[in-house]
């Protein structure tokens, strides 16, 4: 795979998922602009199945997405008071506007980035 620089400028929204670890990362990421961070766990059923999902989202939506795994995050996890997984949270502009436990399909999620995006 290929790295067209110019995604690493500020300005450009990754059209991939960014995996974080740890609190500063997450908070770097969500300052400015739409992130959908997907808390996830390897293990997890539902959480392999909405994987192609949050994929498309980053390749075709304006929103960082970020994905950040539950067992290896365990404090940024219960910070967000993550106690299901998936857990979908939606940040817009530094705050959290959504939270959205369980699998979600690829329509619900496009539509809560619209409307925050557009």
């Amino acid at each position: 795979m290929t790295t067209d620089s110019t995604t690493e400028s500020s300005t450009a929204t990754p059209t991939e998922p960014v995996a974080v670890d740890g609190e500063a990362e997450l908070d770097e990421l969500v300052g400015d602009g739409v992130v959908l961070a997907d808390f996830y766990a390897d293990w997890c059923g539902p959480c392999q199945m909405i994987a192609p999902v949050v994929e498309t989202l980053a390749a075709e939506t304006d929103a960082t997405v970020a994905k950040v795994d539950v067992d290896a995050n365990q404090e940024l996890a219960a910070a967000y008071g993550v106690r299901g997984v998936p857990t979908l949270v939606l940040f817009a502009n530094g705050e959290q506007v959504e939270e959205l436990v369980g699998l979600q399909d690829e329509a619900r999620l496009r539509s809560l980035i619209e409307g925050y995006t557009e």
